[in-house]
């Protein structure tokens, strides 16, 4: 069974901020690394993480200044969160029932990467072409015996 680890081993950097920087910071970041999400850390802890989504429905649609608002006034505090060895099956339960692109993974209460419902899934994808094309070869192997 794969586990979060098994994504990690394919992830490069974990891009953060800190509460106190402004939502500018994270919007500048976000576009820079084409990332979608950002934890944010404070006291090498995970404070919250904030996202595109956060940006639209609590910037431009309440009219608030990016350059001068902070992260700390609009991230998401209630963070879900795996752990390295997690199964992928866990984390795509907790993005459906909890409707989250990204998780942040902690272990022992150090933030140490960040997948998305698309690492998630490209790894799933993986996983059952591997099992598919082992399916394939136990077949062949058997019409030819």
């Amino acid at each position: 069974m794969s586990t979060v680890k098994d994504i990690l081993k394919e992830k490069r950097s974990l891009w953060h901020l800190q509460p106190d920087q402004t939502v500018m910071d994270a919007v500048e970041l976000l576009i820079g690394k084409n990332v979608g999400a950002l934890v944010v850390i404070e006291d090498n802890k995970l404070a919250g993480i904030i996202s595109e989504r956060d940006f639209t429905r609590k910037i431009i649609v309440k009219r608030l200044d990016p350059e001068t608002t902070l992260i700390k006034d609009i991230m998401t505090r209630d963070v879900r969160y795996v752990t390295p060895d997690q199964s992928v099956d866990t984390c795509l339960a907790l993005i459906n029932k909890h409707r989250v692109r990204h998780l942040p993974v902690i272990e022992n209460d150090k933030v140490i990467g960040m997948i998305s419902i698309g690492d998630v899934v490209k790894h799933v994808v993986e996983d059952k072409q591997t099992e598919i094309n082992h399916l394939e070869q136990v077949i062949s192997w058997g019409e030819n015996y």
